[in-house]
């Protein structure tokens, strides 16, 4: 034996000692520079994966398993009943609702078509059909509030200006707006 400190040859050829030493140097050196880093980095990676076990653990254990091993089967049955009960219940509630529409629909066609025929009458008779149409209206409308005042009709009011417009020189006011003559600033004199 000998007391270098290193191991004895083993019959490896010269050239791999040599990779092996140039290994071993620069892990050590590596080691030596930053070991400490690689210490804390291995630590903190393995209480993460500690940490992650557990809520997934945590997880299987709150949750039944996706294909329904552990859910009785009574369980399963009344759900897809709820389900099935609360399905029916929206539709009736759907077809109510387009059956009302419908309802309402037909009340509106029939309307339209009793004043096409009303205008068409007064037309014949030579009268002026949008005064009846106008009545008609009110009628209907009278016919559907359930309160029984008459809406009073709003007075006619004048406009406040009259028709003013201040571009067009009319209505009153000492201003008006007058266009340039045509031609260009040497068009004098």
């Amino acid at each position: 034996m000998e007391l270098g400190g290193e191991a004895p040859d083993l019959g490896r050829p010269p050239v791999e000692q040599e990779a092996i030493q140039a290994l071993q140097q620069s892990v050590g050196s590596l080691l030596a520079s930053y070991g400490w880093y690689f210490l804390f980095a291995c630590v903190a990676v393995y209480l993460l994966v500690q940490k992650l076990a557990e809520k997934m653990r945590a997880q299987r254990r709150s949750r039944p398993h996706a294909t329904g091993a552990l859910l009785e089967p009574d369980v399963v049955v009344r759900r897809q009943e709820a389900l099935a009960a609360a399905r029916f219940r929206m539709q009736e509630q759907l077809n109510e609702q387009a059956e009302k529409f419908k309802e309402k629909q037909r009340q509106l066609e029939e309307e339209k078509r009793r004043q096409k025929v009303a205008m068409w009458e007064s037309m014949q008779e030579g009268k002026s059909y949008k005064g009846n149409l106008k009545r008609s209206q009110q009628e209907i409308e009278s016919a559907a509030s359930p309160s029984s005042t008459v809406p009073k009709p709003k007075p006619n009011k004048k406009p406040l200006r009259g028709g003013y417009n201040p571009l067009s020189g009319e209505g009153g006011g000492t201003c008006a707006w007058r266009p340039g003559r045509r031609g260009g600033p040497s068009s004098g004199g």
